[in-house]
């Protein structure tokens, strides 16, 4: 059976990939590995602003129900939001219905534990190896009735919880007379983001925060983040911030319309937590994907800056083994290990502001240090079916060493399959950015010739 947990969940076309009847059975089955006794468990279930978040959300709370479960609605609301009032209000278990940063037409399923953390593979891969169980020999799992039936209940204090959490993160920030751009990229943060940002007193620019079920990340958010680098520089803003559908990432845009990725805002956030010494071991953890320039800056600063598999569950995983503070992605999943479990993309946002007003520079003065080497990046579309093949086929191969020849020692070759699209990611970096395009897609034709269908 092809796997069904990618890096971040369940993902998938909805109401195709991601039906109704799967997601009634991820409820039942996600709640009796979580619990074993699901009829003693309370279950929050959040969703982003999709259209298909209330079919699949009817079905995922009919199948907690079907088993035990008493279901939490919040509501539309931040992903990371989920893991903090799961722990919260000590329930046993969280649920986000979002496919992030992927089309509208997408849909997603992914749990949290009652810690708020996001499961291990082990727990994705006890539901998968359920789920294969159940579909051949069929569901024998507890068939509660009467009075031991689940039931849904809503909570109207979610946002202001979340909001207030996020406060209490810069309690001595003041964005008096700050001019800030926010793109909400019609997603999840659509209304606590301008709410955070208004009670912190910043002059405030809002971009795509109206969502309609069919706008999510539509031409906006921190995939497209044309118009808010236009807004910034029309507006002499100091500095615009863009998240994601469901609001676990954020990337900026610097006082001089320069796109910030998330290399930059942990360079700035980690010279400012080591400076006060909360830093843990000096080290920032990141992943394959951050840039040779953002290590090098580390090292020139005295941090060290470790490199973990791409997918901030990975990233937290090296940050829990040795407690480490600061890590994420280049995407903008940065994880403040001292306040949350996951990626928070306001909560970042939040953390960049306070590192900007202790610095009293702006954003361009404070990432202008890092000097970032030319990165490519090039997508492939081949089938899920074929990604094993990626590293081992003769042809691609044998151009993978070429190009490593080429580069020597001045450069480095990442090829990544994509844990949530029919993708493959071919990332160049090197000194030469002409040279490395090219490589980079001669290197791509070459796999899509051959493992396209």
């Amino acid at each position: 059976m092809e796997k069904l947990f990618g890096t971040d969940g369940v993902r998938g076309l909805a109401n195709v990939d991601l039906t109704p009847e799967l997601a009634y059975k991820l409820g039942r089955l996600g709640a009796y590995v979580l619990t074993k006794d699901a009829t003693k468990t309370t279950v929050l279930i959040a969703k982003d602003s999709r259209k298909s978040g209330d079919m699949l959300e009817a079905a995922l709370t009919a199948g907690l129900c079907s088993i035990g479960a008493k279901v939490v609605q919040v509501g539309v609301i931040p992903s990371p939001a989920v893991a903090y009032l799961v722990k919260k209000h000590k329930l046993d278990a969280g649920v986000i219905i979002s496919a992030s940063h992927n089309p509208m037409p997408d849909n997603g399923i992914k749990f949290f534990n009652k810690n708020g953390f996001k499961l291990p593979d082990a727990l994705e891969e006890e539901i998968q190896n359920l789920k294969e169980k159940t579909d051949k020999h069929g569901d024998d799992l507890p068939r509660p009735t009467g009075e031991n039936i689940g039931s849904v209940i809503s909570l109207a204090s979610a946002e202001e919880d979340y909001i207030s959490f996020l406060l209490s993160t810069v309690p001595n920030l003041n964005l008096s007379g700050m001019k800030i751009v926010i793109d909400c990229a019609n997603g999840a943060t659509s209304y606590i983001a301008p709410e955070v940002f208004k009670r912190l007193g910043a002059e405030l620019i809002i971009l795509h925060n109206k969502p309609n079920g069919t706008n999510i990340n539509e031409n906006c958010g921190s995939t497209h983040m044309e118009s808010l680098a236009d807004c910034v520089k029309s507006e002499c803003a100091e500095i615009g911030i863009a998240f994601d559908g469901d609001g676990d990432r954020m990337l900026a845009v610097c006082d001089k319309g320069n796109e910030i990725d998330g290399d930059g805002i942990m360079a700035v956030c980690g010279i400012d937590m080591n400076e006060r010494g909360k830093l843990k071991d000096n080290t920032i953890v990141a992943t394959v994907m951050s840039n040779k320039g953002f290590e090098c800056f580390c090292e020139s600063n005295n941090m060290k800056m470790l490199r973990a598999n791409v997918g901030d569950r990975y990233v937290l995983e090296k940050m829990l083994a040795k407690n480490y503070s600061l890590g994420g992605e280049q995407s903008g999943h940065v994880i403040f290990l001292e306040h949350s479990t996951t990626g928070d993309g306001i909560l970042t946002a939040l953390q960049l502001l306070d590192a900007i007003a202790r610095k009293k520079q702006p954003l361009s003065a404070l990432v202008g240090a890092m000097k970032i080497f030319p990165q490519v990046l090039v997508n492939v579309k081949i089938p899920n079916s074929r990604k094993s093949e990626l590293l081992s086929h003769p042809e691609i191969v044998k151009t993978h060493a070429e190009i490593e020849s080429i580069l020597k020692n001045e450069g480095r070759i990442l090829l990544r399959p994509s844990g949530t699209e029919p993708l493959v990611r071919v990332m160049i970096e090197g000194s030469d950015e002409s040279e490395i395009k090219a490589l980079a897609e001669k290197l791509a034709d070459v796999i899509e010739k051959n493992l396209s269908d």
